[in-house]
C-alpha cells in the first residue's frame, strides 16, 4: 500500500535524546527504499508552524548514527496547543505533499500528532524521551544512556565521596517519574533512593537512616534524588545539620541528555524508525510504535495518552533491600 503515501516527513519535539538520529536515519533510508519521497522539519512543531522543511535522502543522514542529540533540532511550541496552530500545522503538511508524518518524541509530542491525525495527516509516534515515561512502552529512546551517563557520573561522586567520609545527594534527571533514579540506585549501590512515586516526604526517617548506616561503621553515604523530588540543596544542608556529616549536593542536569548512544538506543531506535514508516506504508494513523515484552508493536495515540504508569514494584522491593 506504499503507493498510497508519496511523500512523509519526520521531525523531533520535546527534549532531545540520545539515539533520535538513529531513528531519523532509520525513517529517511527505510521510506527512501520504499520509493517515498522525505521531507525533514526542524525544530520541531515550531518549525513545521515557520515551514522550516528540508527534503532529505540516504546522504542527507549518513555518518550520525553515533551523534547525540538531533540532527534536525528540537523545540517547544504552545502554539501547536492551541486549535488554530494545529488547523495550521495540517495546512502547512498539505501544501508541502506531506502525507505522513514520523513524530520523535514523548507524551507531549504524541497529543499535536493526535490532532494533526484528526485533521488528515497520518501520523506515527515513536517514544524519544530518556524519562522512560511512556506507559505503553518499556523502551524509550535515549533512556538507556542517559542512565548508563548517570551510573558513570555517579561512580566518579562515589569516589570522592569515600575519600572525604561524606554524604551525597546526587540528583537525576526524569521529570516527574523516578526511573533514572531507581536504576541508577541499584547500579550505584546508592543507600537511598529517593523517587516521586514513593516519596512521602518524610526527611526524618531518611536523616536516621544515615544516623544508623553510621553506627554501624558506614563512612560515606550515596543519596540518588529524582528530579521530580528536586530541593537537593536543601536536602544536604538539612542531613549536614541533623547529622554532623560533611553533605555535598550534585545535580547531573542536562549532561544525561547528551553523548554518543549506547548500540541499545541506536538499534532500537532504528528499528522503531523502520517500524513507523511501514505502518505508513500499510495506511496506518494515530499510531504509537512501543517495545513491549521483548516485541515491537503499536498501539493507538489516545490509547497509549491515557494509559498510566508506575514503578515496578519488584524492582523497588529489590533496591530496598540492597540499599543497606
Amino acid at each position: 500500500m506504499s503507493d498510497q503515501i508519496k511523500t512523509i516527513g519526520v521531525l523531533t519535539s520535546g527534549g532531545d535524546a540520545p539515539g533520535m538520529n538513529a531513528a531519523i536515519r532509520a525513517v529517511v533510508r527505510i521510506a527512501v527504499s520504499r520509493g517515498l519521497q522525505v521531507k525533514g522539519i526542524q525544530r520541531g512543531y515550531s518549525g513545521l508552524l515557520n515551514e522550516e522543511i528540508i527534503d532529505m535522502d540516504a546522504k542527507s543522514v549518513a555518518d550520525i548514527i553515533q551523534k547525540g542529540g538531533t540532527i534536525l533540532y528540537t523545540a517547544r511550541c504552545e502554539e501547536m496547543k492551541t486549535e488554530e496552530g494545529q488547523k495550521k500545522a495540517a495546512e502547512i503538511c498539505k501544501k508541502h505533499g506531506i502525507e505522513g508524518l514520523v513524530v520523535i518524541g514523548g507524551d507531549g509530542s504524541f497529543q499535536g500528532a493526535q490532532k494533526l491525525s484528526h485533521l488528515g495527516i497520518n501520523t506515527i509516534g515513536v517514544p524519544g524521551t530518556i524519562d522512560l515515561d511512556i506507559a505503553c512502552t518499556d523502551y524509550t529512546i535515549g533512556f538507556d544512556t542517559a542512565v548508563n551517563t548517570a551510573m558513570e557520573a555517579i561512580d566518579k561522586i562515589r569516589d570522592t565521596s569515600t575519600s572525604h567520609e561524606r554524604c551525597s545527594v546526587i540528583e537525576v534527571m526524569g521529570r516527574s517519574a523516578g526511573y533514572i533514579a531507581l536504576w541508577c540506585g541499584i547500579a550505584n549501590g546508592a543507600e537511598d533512593i529517593l523517587l516521586p512515586e514513593r516519596w512521602d516526604n518524610d526527611e526524618d526517617m531518611l536523616i536516621n537512616h544515615i544516623k544508623d548506616t553510621r553506627k554501624r561503621g558506614k563512612k560515606h553515604h550515596i543519596i540518588i534524588n529524582a528530579e521530580g523530588i528536586g530541593h537537593s540543596q536543601e536536602l544536604a544542608k538539612k542531613i549536614e545539620k541533623e547529622t554532623g556529616m560533611e553533605t555535598r549536593a550534585t545535580i547531573l542536569g542536562h549532561l544525561q541528555r547528551g553523548g554518543s548512544p549506547t548500540c541499545k538506543d541506536r538499534v532500537y531506535a532504528s528499528l522503531m524508525g523502520a517500524y513507523a514508516v511501514d505502518l505508513l506504508c500499510q495506511g496506518k494513523s494515530n499510531r504509537v510504535v512501543a517495545y513491549a515484552h521483548g516485541e515491537y508493536v503499536d498501539f493507538e495515540i489516545d490509547e497509549a495518552l491515557a494509559m498510566k504508569k508506575d514503578i515496578d514494584e519488584f524492582q523497588f522491593d529489590v533496591s530496598k533491600h540492597l540499599a543497606r
